[in-house]
């Protein structure tokens, strides 16, 4: 074998992993993104760190550098009922940030012992006697090949490891497009919207260093009229838009049973997205992400026997918390039940206009 353990993706599981792992291991990491600057993929995202994810990083003893955080910081959610035309304010502690600085900056602390592959794309994942071999085009676009005991899927929503290892194992998937604008509102704001017209998940904005971010996750079908449907409404409800800046497009699973949460067999190991780790009732990912690689780099680190039974009974506890996730999102894209929480004012903050 080339490698003990090769890691697909470098997103926040990802590089997490990469980052704990043991310098005891040969491990080679592939990622699309570049190493530095604007090229290459971006992930459509809000941005925004969530209290488990901030604990995650107190554990790991990481603090985050002043320059991937934004401006303002927010500590509100104005939720939008476009089908009531309820209004509610909520507070909320998170942290906002550039997604696409705060990937790269994950990456960079991952120790000079990994071979780190950037801008290059894995192709194949497959089983050969000892373990597995992966083929992957080169940042010059070439046709590589390496080989590797124990593979670890961290390519997010579209895992092409979990597509070609475990085709069985599909989750829901839904487009979450994005689109950037000059902020033109008087006051910064975020918010979360709810439109079933448009979709049964949910759509957000936020402002962010000058700019007003629209996005949302949309069912296939029909997902870019769909938003655009969406950013009429908003007008009508005082969001100003005009021309974009930027539009961003990618998959996003939207977890919906408990068996679409699937971490792997066979020596390798699915963590973050591409294991269904996601929350289904907010799309937040991160906070997963760095719980799953974790929990799989110390099962690594300790050596364990049958690694992968482990790492299924590690992640159990996280797999009931996104469960209860997915029951809190069928409550809250349930028009009725959302209206009546709303009409509750439970938790809403009156604001002083």
């Amino acid at each position: 074998m080339d490698y003990d353990i090769a890691i697909i993706g470098l997103g926040p599981a990802g590089s997490t992993l990469a980052r704990l792992l043991s310098s005891s291991f040969k491990v080679i990491a592939l990622d699309t993104k570049h190493k530095v600057g604007n090229e290459g993929f971006h992930k459509p995202c809000g941005g925004l760190l969530a209290d488990d994810a901030q604990k995650a990083f107190a554990r790991q003893n990481i603090n985050l550098p002043a320059d991937i955080l934004t401006d303002p910081q927010i500590f509100s959610v104005r939720t939008y009922d476009l089908q009531t035309k309820l209004v509610r304010n909520y507070q909320r502690s998170y942290v906002s940030f550039d997604r696409h600085k705060f990937d790269l900056w994950l990456k960079s602390l991952i120790p000079s012992n990994v071979t780190v592959l950037h801008n290059t794309l894995c192709k194949e994942v497959r089983r050969i006697i000892d373990g597995y071999q992966i083929t992957y085009l080169d940042e010059n676009k070439n046709e590589q090949n390496t080989t590797a005991q124990y593979v670890v899927g961290a390519d997010g929503a579209n895992s092409l490891v979990r597509r070609m290892r475990y085709p069985h194992h599909t989750i829901r998937q839904y487009v979450a497009i994005q689109q950037w604008f000059t902020d033109q509102h008087k006051k910064p704001f975020y918010s979360c919207i709810f439109d079933n017209e448009s979709t049964n998940c949910y759509a957000w904005s936020i402002s962010k260093d000058g700019y007003f971010i629209l996005g949302g996750a949309f069912p296939k079908k029909e997902a870019a009229q769909n938003f655009e449907h969406l950013k009429q409404k908003l007008i009508k409800q005082g969001f100003i838009f005009g021309e974009p800046f930027k539009t961003e497009k990618c998959l996003v699973i939207y977890p919906n049973r408990f068996r679409d949460f699937y971490t792997g067999s066979e020596n390798i190991f699915l963590i973050g997205e591409a294991a269904g780790f996601i929350s289904a009732s907010s799309l937040e990912g991160i906070s997963y992400a760095l719980d799953s690689a974790e929990i799989l780099s110390k099962i690594l680190n300790n050596g364990a026997p049958n690694p992968n039974k482990r790492y299924y009974q590690k992640t159990i506890q996280l797999r009931l918390k996104l469960y209860s996730k997915i029951i809190k999102a069928k409550i809250l894209t349930t028009p009725l039940c959302r209206k009546l929480l709303m009409k509750s004012k439970v938790q809403h903050i009156k604001r002083i206009e």
